[in-house]
């Protein structure tokens, strides 16, 4: 038996979700006709061919690293990717795992495809990027937006008179353009962004796109021209291309570079206006006072944007028990919760010491979690679920099984039929409809049945030993990278809660993980997401010096 996954995949919002379904249909007639059996569906829709970071395929390649299928179809190579690196990616990752690629369109890939297709794939998106370019550029010089929408302007919709959907007109927002000249002529007298954007958002002012107001979206980049006070369209003045997009190989997410100056259209529309020439200056100049203050030259001596951001052991893993964001960090060595700090829409406002809580955390795991009793209740529990389950299948199978005997028993009697001169087209559609069925249930028994769960008995032991070994690695440099990130992976996220002088830490573990590290062998059978352990400790600031 030769198992099939499907992949189907459209890229615009502009086209049908029915093209998924079109695609899938004739890639399953293309399997049934060579006697392959689908086991998998993989789609994605509306997401471009030039990245390869679509939850469809990274379904696909997870899927096909565990051997669930031996052959891929899809209606052409372009709808696995158009990137040229990326389609020679593809093909080695899924010839790694031994699975096949074929198209409607090319038929068996070969490394033939993969370098034509994936050339000529590349020359296209270059083609259609030039012309999407050409048309941004011809829609600028007309005084309309080439693409996105800024706060404190509406979007104009209308028919042309062709019938057609004007695009790129704007019309000020009177409401927004309001919010707008406050921002800047608060901004001119010396309040800071966060302070501003503080207060919108305790007036309940709904920002951009609707979400709270941020002092990073006030403020921007100068140099970029991004931000509200950078925005020039404010003051009449259209800039287009001054940032140019690329997609960087390593994350395939895309980044921004600045054009040069004399590549940048720039088109006047006093129409849009609404920050006059005086304000607008004194923004700029107090902009250039604060970029003049030594203490914001010493920190662009630094040239901090060019190192790459450290990871601690709870990046992006601690929560606020008040509001539930997220926490960021405060000065140097300390941690808050991010919504207090910079949007002023959490209560919690109190700040704590990195060092303390990577410790107590690193105690967490090794001493609250795993505990004997609580795996040995979880062993347990997980035994009875999994027994229920298997006795489930074998029922299952049994019923299958005593299908089959009948199927077999019936094909019997319609073979002696038909040896006897009986040929009735009747006769003959029950036979088809009985053979269908006996391939189907003998595909449903030719799968292997799963394998024990074998858990290990000294299992919360082994766990508790391992963790305290990758604690002390974290000193040192060579291998730190490496037991972190094994750390990290065992945490789901970690809560805190502040009532008072009384600070508790919510440990939540991700059980998958905090098994694997202590079985001897992998764990087969169990689900990532079907299980937790959670563990607290209240403890005394004083204690912890938090």
């Amino acid at each position: 038996m030769t198992r099939t996954a499907i992949y189907a995949r459209f890229s615009t919002q502009m086209q049908r979700e029915a093209s998924i379904e079109d695609q899938v249909r004739l890639c399953q007639e293309r399997a049934t006709r060579e006697g392959w059996t689908v086991t998998e569906v993989f789609s994605d829709m509306a997401l471009s061919g030039a990245s390869m970071l679509r939850p469809g395929l990274q379904g696909l390649l997870e899927q096909a690293s565990r051997g669930a299928f031996d052959v891929v179809i899809a209606e052409a190579l372009d709808r696995l990717s158009r990137d040229q690196a990326d389609v020679a990616t593809l093909y080695k990752r899924l010839t790694f795992h031994g699975v096949r690629i074929v198209t409607l369109a090319e038929g068996e890939v070969s490394e033939l495809h993969v370098g034509l297709k994936g050339t000529m794939n590349q020359l296209f998106l270059k083609d259609l990027a030039a012309k999407t370019r050409r048309g941004l550029r011809g829609r600028v010089e007309s005084g309309h937006s080439g693409g996105g929408n800024s706060y404190g302007y509406d979007v104009v919709r209308r028919l042309g008179p062709d019938g057609l959907p004007v695009t790129g007109e704007r019309t000020i927002n009177p409401t927004e353009a309001a919010i707008i000249r406050r921002i800047f002529k608060e901004f001119s007298e010396g309040h800071s962004p966060k302070a501003i954007a503080k207060r919108l958002n305790a007036e309940h002012v709904p920002g951009p796109r609707g979400e709270l107001w941020r002092d990073t979206a006030i403020r921007g980049h100068r140099i970029r021209g991004t931000g509200l006070l950078n925005n020039e369209l404010y003051i009449g003045r259209l800039v287009w291309n001054r940032l140019r997009y690329m997609k960087d190989p390593e994350t395939g997410k895309r980044v921004s570079r600045r054009n040069p100056p004399e590549e940048w259209i720039t088109k006047d529309v006093p129409d849009l206006r609404i920050i006059d020439t005086h304000l607008w200056h004194a923004v700029k100049l107090r902009q250039g006072e604060i970029d003049a203050e030594p203490r914001v030259q010493a920190i662009k001596a630094t040239k901090f944007w060019e190192a790459r951001r450290k990871t601690h052991l709870l990046t992006g893993l601690l929560r606020c028990g008040c509001c539930g964001g997220g926490f960021a960090s405060v000065g140097k060595d300390y941690l808050a919760c991010s919504a207090a700090r910079k949007l002023g829409t959490c209560a919690q406002n109190r700040s704590f010491k990195r060092g303390d809580l990577e410790a107590l955390v690193l105690d967490l795991l090794s001493g609250r979690l795993m505990q004997p009793a609580a795996v040995a209740a979880f062993i347990a529990a997980y035994g009875e679920e999994v027994n229920a389950g298997r006795a489930e299948e074998t029922a299952k199978r049994a019923r299958l099984e005593t299908e089959q005997i009948q199927i077999s028993r019936r094909l019997d009697g319609l073979y002696d039929a038909i040896a006897d001169g009986l040929r009735t087209p009747g006769l003959m559609a029950k036979l088809e409809e009985l053979e269908s069925r006996k391939i189907a249930v003998e595909t449903e028994l030719s799968a292997p049945l799963p394998s024990p769960v074998r858990l290990h008995p000294g299992l919360s032991e082994i766990y508790r030993r391992k963790v305290t070994a990758l604690a002390q690695t974290l000193s040192d440099p060579a291998i730190r990278t490496a037991a972190l990130e094994t750390i990290r992976g065992l945490i789901n996220s970690v809560t805190i809660h502040v009532d008072g002088e009384r600070v508790t830490v919510e440990l939540e573990g991700a059980i998958t993980a905090l098994i694997g590290l202590a079985q001897p062998e992998a764990v087969e059978g169990l689900d990532a997401c079907s299980v937790e352990v959670v563990a607290g400790v209240g403890f005394e600031p004083t204690t912890f010096r938090l």
